[in-house]
């Protein structure tokens, strides 16, 4: 790694899609900003990624926007740059309105839903002056309804705010894409329904695809199930 290596800021970066991204990212020659609540597990990542020259581990909380623009301070203060966002934070609920509490729902959808815009927020000015690359985890569920699933929901949120982003970024250089998979063998599965799930190195790969190509092709949007997946 060099001054000059591109800058990938991951948020929900300590464990699952995130920490996988992380490697494939390191691996190609990027130096990444690890956000997360869990300090210790983003410590030991960026151990195991090469240390302080290569992952910057920042405890961050994506439901509050001064830990956010923090992390994106210490990311500039840090590595001088920020070529891409991979807003990835989040997680699920059970289905049904009766399902979980009002305060669970409020912490899910302050996390998926706020917590990716003011990601992106934060990270705009940076992107605009690298002409670099926003990258918005979603969800096959963003696309169709579960029965009662309030997560389904900020998924669909996630969807549109892609696409409100490319439009508000058009002419920046700033490319915006949603990488939108199906079941994927993390903790959000005790039990996978129904054949072999997505691995989440099946994940990282379609985000280094999407930043992989040249400055003049746009990959918007990333849907992936396995290959079993009926819906």
């Amino acid at each position: 790694m060099t001054v000059d290596s591109p800058v990938m800021v991951i948020t929900g970066a300590s464990d699952g899609i995130g920490a996988a991204v992380a490697r494939a990212a390191v691996a190609d020659g990027w130096r990444v900003v690890l956000g997360a609540r869990r300090r210790p597990l983003l410590d030991a990542l960026a151990a195991e990624l090469g240390g302080a020259d290569v992952a910057m581990p920042v405890t961050c909380d994506v439901t509050e926007w001064d830990q956010v623009q923090a992390m994106a301070d210490e990311a500039l203060a840090g590595f001088g740059r920020i070529d891409a966002v991979v807003a990835n934070a989040g997680f699920g609920a059970k289905r049904g309105f009766l399902g979980e509490s009002p305060e669970f729902w409020r912490s899910m959808v302050l996390t998926n839903v706020y917590g990716a815009a003011i990601t992106l927020r934060a990270c705009i000015p940076a992107l605009t002056e690298s002409r670099g690359h926003a990258v918005l985890m979603g969800s096959i569920s963003g696309r169709q309804v579960g029965t009662g699933s309030l997560y389904s929901c900020t998924k669909w949120a996630v969807t549109a705010m892609a696409e409100a982003a490319r439009k508000d970024l058009h002419g920046t250089g700033v490319r915006v894409t949603l990488v939108a998979p199906g079941i994927v063998d993390t903790a959000f599965y005790d039990d996978p329904p129904g054949g072999e799930p997505l691995e989440v190195d099946d994940v990282a790969r379609a985000v280094m695809y999407a930043l992989s190509q040249p400055p003049h092709v746009a990959i918007n949007e990333i849907y992936m199930r396995p290959t079993e997946q009926d819906f």
